[in-house]
């Protein structure tokens, strides 16, 4: 049993509440409030701490309050309490009839929707069928949670990964060792295929190669001189030419064509600068052999040598060489796609160097040789190094040209099968080859295996789901229909103009709903149809709560543990005709004495008057929600104050007055008197007497009437009357306007107390 709730703090309408001792809970429990004082709050707390739904709280979290809620109830057995955001122990045993209830399990407004009747569906079951179907529920949400998961796991496989192939065919293929094998060839098969039209007209691969140098040619032109000419006689003329500064020896070859003879028929010659005889001039003889006709050969064999390298290895033949080069890589570029080709990896811009450098290296030596045609000379190691890094370039060159050369035959295949090839079933192809590669990536594989475990794992969780649904269906067989009957008993008890017929359970995809109609003139309306005659024009709202209220009752009743159950309801009279509250009211009181404990909230005072004054008054309880400084706060509630007439009250208060007079309360004595004489003629002469009327009138009429067959009152008792008025219009506001300051004499006052009683007694 609850029996106290110690805290509330921070929730709804309450702010830091701890309520007194003094109200502390009973088997019979009555809570009144105004509404918006917390009601509702209450029984939100109560429903949190029965379903163990913090949801219900948090969402209460009072607005401005910078800590969340928190509650402590105290029960038989220790507390519970709610605090960051839990509870620290449910109590199931709670069952709560509120507005929640009947949204959850009846209707929202004037909708019946889906979920209302799933949730009814729990309610019929109770505790066992509950149980047989949250197992059943269990193994459908962990089939929803397997689809989920499916879902995942399948788009966690890549959508370009899995080609054309579902997820479920895709995890199943198996491994080709030969994989890429395939991918390749597919690949370019299809790129022949699109490209048919280029490939018929493109060309294969052309040979190029690189210039090479005649080192045998070059070394027999570096060795050559002139025999008849002495070495001593050559080394003076380049000594005397060395003395003459750059361009000597150009200077003095041509001079020698300019000798001439000295006269026509005698020896001798004449220097053509100084005009002289030259006949005695040794050095004139060695010039005759240095710039002989042979020294000439030698020089023009020098020259044409350099001109020969130049014209191999220099103008335009590098360039035609990076030509070919571009060529070859445009034709790779073209090809590759298409066919296995060897790769090509030409340094041009290294060839450039090495070839420069062996060209001007041998021309360097050429050069020096066209200085010195007399000297004999070898090609130096580094120019003949020079030489051979560049053969080196030359043998790369020609290999490749003739591996190219190799593809030609390949290519001449694939244009054949491009003309002949069907490009979509290429396409296909290639695509599932992918997807079956992509199987075995070690990024795709995990994903794959837990598809397929999950996929495994479902199929379990289905074959438990099937076995649970017929549990649960042999239960229902046998409940359902004992439901209907006590439902209607109880919509009988409530006079109801309506009954519930066909009530059973229905499967869907989401598991289990409730199915009735209403049946009203013996005629069936369905309550879920969208037009026509349905649950929302057919029952007003006292209907609703009375078909909510007999829900909640019948549920009770199939509840095998309802001696220990806590039953709370929250205003359970809402739109209720008379008669249907007073069966309210009865019910709820027959309930009190087969479960634990009854807690009634309700913002009717009427309505807990009535059932306070049918309770044990040693097991019962009043409180009441107050407005307080801050908030609500919960005091114990004098139900009996508030029961109580006004007219009860007045007569307590002139009772009361007589048997001690109290001058605090003369006045309201006083005040009290003219209307316990209103009240009295209103039940004594109801006829004469109706509601609005003035006691001065109506001993008028009395007056007119005296001795009459329709007397009202007697001579004696109209001037008796007219006394007591006269005495008690002294003190009401609308025959003396100073009734608040009219002296008031306490024997007097007495005299007229005692006879105004004496008077209201008679009849």
């Amino acid at each position: 049993m609850i029996e106290r709730i110690q805290l509330l703090r921070n929730i709804g309408q309450f702010d830091n509440v701890s309520p007194p001792p003094q109200t502390a809970l009973t088997p019979f429990s009555l809570v009144y409030g105004e509404n918006g004082r917390g009601k509702t709050t209450l029984a939100a707390i109560l429903r949190s701490l029965a379903t163990n739904k913090p949801g219900l709280l948090t969402d209460r979290h009072r607005l401005g309050a910078q800590h969340p809620p928190h509650v402590v109830i105290s029960h038989t057995g220790g507390q519970c309490v709610f605090q960051n955001g839990a509870w620290t122990q449910p109590r199931p045993q709670v069952a709560v009839f509120d507005d929640a209830f009947v949204s959850a399990n009846v209707c929202s407004g004037i909708e019946l929707q889906t979920s209302h009747r799933q949730n009814l569906h729990e309610l019929i079951l109770g505790a066992q069928g509950v149980a047989l179907n949250d197992a059943l529920q269990g193994h459908v949400t962990r089939i929803e949670e397997h689809n989920t998961r499916l879902r995942e796991l399948a788009d966690a496989i890549p959508a370009n990964a899995r080609g054309p192939y579902k997820v479920d065919i895709y995890c199943s293929l198996e491994q080709d060792q030969a994989i890429d094998a395939k991918i390749q060839d597919a690949e370019r098969r299809l790129a022949a295929a699109r490209s048919a039209d280029a490939i018929r007209q493109r060309p294969g691969f052309q040979e190029f190669g690189l210039p090479d140098f005649d080192l045998d040619a070059i070394d027999s032109v570096l060795d050559r001189s002139l025999a008849e000419l002495e070495a001593a006689a050559a080394g003076r003329v380049r000594t005397h030419i060395a003395r003459l500064g750059r361009g000597g020896e150009a200077w003095v070859s041509d001079g020698m064509t300019r000798i001439e003879p000295v006269s026509e028929g005698h020896d001798g010659e004449i220097c053509p600068f100084c005009a002289q005889d030259l006949g005695g001039s040794e050095l004139i003889g060695h010039y005759r052999a240095y710039f002989s006709q042979a020294y000439e050969d030698l020089k023009l064999a020098i020259r044409q040598t350099g001109v020969a390298i130049r014209d191999m290895h220099a103008g335009d033949i590098p360039s035609a060489f990076e030509r070919d080069i571009r060529t070859a890589v445009q034709a790779h570029e073209f090809w590759k796609d298409f066919a296995e080709l060897p790769e090509i990896e030409v340094d041009t811009a290294a060839i450039a160097r090495q070839w420069n450098a062996a060209r001007e290296s041998v021309l360097e030596q050429l050069r020096a040789k066209a200085a010195a045609p007399l000297d004999r000379m070898v090609l130096s190691p580094e120019v003949r190094q020079a030489v051979m890094d560049y053969r080196a370039r030359i043998a790369e060159v020609a290999d490749l040209s003739e591996r190219l050369g190799a593809v030609n035959a390949r290519l001449d295949v694939v244009k054949e099968q491009a003309q002949a090839d069907d490009l979509a079933a290429l396409t296909d192809d290639l695509t599932k080859l992918k997807a079956q590669k992509a199987r075995f990536d070690p990024a795709v594989v995990p994903h794959c295996d837990a598809y397929t475990a999950e996929k495994t794992a479902k199929a379990a969780t289905e074959t438990l789901r099937t076995q649970a649904r017929a549990a649960l269906d042999q239960y229902r067989e046998q409940i359902f229909p004992a439901y209907e009957t006590s439902i209607n008993e109880y919509l009988r008890r409530f006079a109801a103009s309506f009954r519930l017929g066909e009530v059973q359970s229905v499967n869907n995809r989401s598991g289990s709903s409730a199915s009735y109609c209403v049946v009203i003139n013996q005629q069936n309306v369905n309550v879920t149809s969208d037009v026509g005659p349905s649950f929302r024009n057919t029952l007003s709202a006292g209907d609703r709560n009375t078909l909510a209220l007999a829900f909640f009752f019948a549920s009770l009743d199939q509840d095998p543990d309802l001696a220990n159950k806590i039953v709370v309801i929250d205003d359970p009279m809402t739109s209720l005709d008379e008669h249907r509250t007073l069966r309210t009211r009865e019910e709820i009181m027959a309930l009190r004495a087969r479960v634990r404990q009854v807690i009634v909230l309700s913002h009717s005072k009427p309505f807990l008057c009535n059932l306070w004054e049918q309770s044990d008054r040693n097991v019962s309880t009043a409180l009441r929600i107050n407005r307080a400084a801050v908030g609500s706060e919960i005091t114990v509630w004098d139900v009996r104050n508030d029961s109580i007439s006004e007219h009860d009250k007045r007569h307590e208060l002139v009772r009361g007055y007589l048997q001690a007079a109290d001058p605090d309360k003369e006045r309201q004595v006083a005040a009290a008197l003219r209307p316990i004489l209103e009240a009295f003629m209103r039940v004594a002469y109801p006829e004469y007497f109706p509601p609005g009327t003035l006691l001065g009138p109506f001993l008028e009429w009395c007056d007119q009437r005296v001795g009459r067959n329709n007397e009202i009152l007697s001579a004696g008792d109209i001037a008796e009357l007219r006394a007591l008025l006269g005495y008690a219009n002294l003190f009401h506001h609308d025959t003396n306007p100073a009734w608040q300051t009219a002296a008031i004499n306490d024997a007097e006052l007495t005299d007229f107390a005692e006879r105004t009683l004496l008077f209201a007694s008679r009849r």
